[in-house]
């Protein structure tokens, strides 16, 4: 074996964004690290370890309020999941307190089912760690979800109380107006949401070209507000999406529930690949991709771990990843069903922690069935890695925490909320240099 000294040099500000008055010069570290044989080592598979320190921050405290905008504008990410990730790209894996994580989309079922069988505490080691490698714990993005269109959807989600097929408390309503939207919207802004979600219950968007019209109309209006918009609305073909990007969409929601095996016996009316087409079209327009599942469907653990591989093998991880616990309703199949046991806290804290761990640049949303766990249990999912919540009173029809009780959830925790349209802070691991960057010469792919 042969010792490899590396000089690397990263500059921490970019004089487009910061000017450099503002924040210190980079510190500069040669490292030694060990190699392979020369023989076996190409140039583009030279690896260096490049740990760095955000000299400013620690000296934020004491600078002019000025400064501190440039501090806080150079310690967000960008808000664009995909420059966000594309600042990264040379990068191979983390390193910090003894776990090792990196983005793949190679992942197999035994992987993430071994990581999804660790003992508990062993698991929340785990997720806790390479949740601080990546992100800032104290920030969590803070949505508001409306239902704009409920009840009398055709589809016969075997969970869902606005499916047509059962006799559920849920009547069906017109499509709000887009004043009455922008209203609710108004008020989640002022309550201290930053991203507000949209959703109606149909199969697909299809030929109503009046409704889309509101539709695209509602978006705009809340982008224009200063938030991030969300919609989801069924399947959505290429053209659609675009016109919803075009129209200001931040991000679109389409979950796929449970693993492709189990599927089936939830839903019959709309296929998993229809699911994924409508994921492709939305990530082709360039809008950030939501998407996760349910647990409580009568799954195993098996399909928990199969849906979780179908969303860490996509060709791009969803930027935000929500994990519902199912609240069941009188008259749906699964809400009659006494033999499906309900979620606990350990079960949601489990799939968010494999979650982490698989995706680690994802955004995890603790989602439905919240309101059902005590502040104590939600903390357990945070420390797991969720970063992302709904408030307000209402999930389309389900209740939920609202928004006075989660501020108050909030200060008890030390957490605040992610402002609109700025991406995550940076960990601060990564801006104190505790974690180890490993990053490769060259593309990573040849590496492989």
């Amino acid at each position: 074996m042969s010792s490899v000294t590396i000089s690397f040099m990263r500059t921490l500000i970019h004089a487009k964004k910061i000017k450099a008055k503002a924040i210190s010069s980079t510190m500069i570290r040669s490292l030694s690290t060990k190699m392979a044989s020369n023989d076996e080592i190409t140039d583009h598979q030279r690896v260096v370890i490049d740990r760095f320190v955000a000299a400013a921050t620690a000296a934020a405290a004491t600078t002019t309020s000025s400064t501190k905008e440039a501090v806080e504008e150079f310690h967000r990410l960008p808000n664009d999941v995909n420059e966000r990730n594309a600042v990264y790209d040379d990068e191979d894996f983390r390193s910090m307190a003894g776990i090792n994580a990196s983005v793949r989309h190679n992942w197999t079922r035994p992987e993430i089912a071994e990581i999804y069988s660790l003992p508990f505490y062993d698991l929340m080691y785990r997720a806790a760690t390479v949740h601080r490698m990546y992100w800032n714990p104290s920030e969590v993005q803070q949505c508001t979800l409306l239902s704009i269109k409920t009840g009398g959807c055709t589809e016969d989600c075997s969970y869902c109380s606005q499916s047509s097929k059962y006799k559920t408390f849920v009547k069906p309503t017109p499509t709000m107006k887009v004043k009455k939207v922008l209203e609710a919207a108004k008020r989640a802004k002022d309550a201290g949401s930053t991203r507000f979600c949209m959703g109606a219950a149909w199969r697909e968007l299809g030929g109503k070209k009046n409704a889309f019209r509101h539709i695209l109309e509602m978006v705009s209006g809340v982008n224009e507000m200063g938030m991030e918009v969300c919609c989801t609305l069924g399947m959505l073909d290429a053209t659609q999406a675009k016109q919803l990007k075009n129209a200001g969409l931040t991000a679109y929601n389409h979950n796929l529930d449970t693993s492709p095996e189990h599927y089936p016996k939830v839903i019959t009316t709309r296929s998993y690949q229809d699911r994924l087409d409508t994921i492709s079209n939305v990530r082709d327009a360039g809008i950030s991709v939501c998407c996760g599942g349910i647990l409580g469907l009568g799954e195993k653990e098996s399909d928990r771990v199969g849906l979780l591989q179908v969303l860490a093998t996509l060709p791009e991880h969803p930027e935000s990843v929500p994990i519902n616990a199912l609240v069941g309703v009188e008259g749906t199949p699964i809400g009659d069903n006494e033999d499906i046991k309900g979620v606990d806290a350990f079960d949601m804290t489990r799939m968010i922690a494999t979650a982490r761990i698989v995706m680690p640049r994802t955004m995890v949303r603790l989602s439905a069935g919240r309101l059902s766990f005590s502040e104590a249990e939600q903390y357990l999912m945070f420390q797991a890695g969720a970063n992302s919540i709904f408030n307000g009173d209402k999930l389309l029809t389900t209740d939920n925490p609202d928004f006075n009780e989660d501020q108050k959830l909030f200060e008890k925790l030390g957490f605040s909320g992610k402002p609109a349209h700025q991406g995550p802070l940076v960990a601060p691991s990564e801006a104190d240099g505790t974690v180890e960057i490993t990053k490769v010469q060259g593309p990573i792919a040849e590496c492989a």
